[in-house]
C-alpha cells in the first residue's frame, strides 16, 4: 500500500463541514455550538444553513480554516456523536 502524497491536505486550509439534522428549533445553534467549540473564530457569515425540500431536515455548513487533521477529526466525532445529527459530511 503506498501514500499518494498529491492527495494529502495541507494545513491551514479552508474547509467545509455540513451538519444534517431534523429541523428543529434547536437543531441549528446547538451544531454552530459544537462546530465553535473546536473553531472559536467561527463568524456566522461563514454558517450557512438549507432545508430539505419538505421541510423535514435542515442542513448547517460551515467554512472556515482548519488547522489541523487533529482539529477536524475531534470536530467530526462531536459532531457524530450528538444525536440530533444524523449525518456530518
Amino acid at each position: 500500500m503506498s501514500t499518494d502524497k498529491k492527495n494529502e491536505i495541507q494545513y491551514p486550509c479552508f474547509f467545509p463541514i455540513k451538519a444534517i439534522g431534523k429541523n428543529t428549533g434547536d437543531f441549528e445553534p446547538r451544531v454552530v455550538a459544537i462546530i465553535r467549540r473546536h473553531v472559536p473564530e467561527l463568524t456566522d457569515d461563514k454558517i450557512t444553513r438549507r432545508m430539505s425540500a419538505d421541510g423535514k431536515y435542515l442542513s448547517v455548513t460551515a467554512t472556515f480554516t482548519a488547522q489541523s487533521r487533529a482539529q477536524l477529526d475531534a470536530l467530526y466525532r462531536d459532531l457524530s456523536g450528538d444525536a440530533q445529527v444524523v449525518m456530518v459530511l
